[in-house]
């Protein structure tokens, strides 16, 4: 079965013992969580959307690791005016693992 489900604002198609990088959650890591969000489901030949979500499904998951991602360098720069601006950024990351999908 694969289910696209949402969470922190972004879209993961998922099948069950995958592991995806998300949105920073607040759990500590070995809890296991519900993400009640699922937009569509297939199971075989049987595709059901939901309008926007589908009834009565959810994705089980457990949390891996919490982590933050790789520097990301925001640079500005204008020419002739003696103008440079150097800033960094690291997104915090949770990685889960889909245990099941109900």
């Amino acid at each position: 079965m694969i289910a696209v489900l949402k969470t922190g604002g972004k879209q993961y198609s998922v099948t069950e013992g995958d592991e995806i990088v998300v949105e920073k959650i607040d759990a500590n890591v070995g809890d296991s969580i519900e993400l009640a969000e699922v937009l569509m489901t297939i199971d075989g030949e049987k595709v059901t959307v939901g309008r926007p979500l589908v009834d009565g499904k959810k994705v089980t998951a457990q949390i891996v690791r919490q982590a933050r991602g790789p520097k990301i360098i925001i640079m500005k720069h204008r020419r002739r005016h003696d103008y440079r601006l150097k800033k960094g950024h690291r997104q915090d990351e949770t990685t889960i693992k889909i245990v099941s999908i109900n």
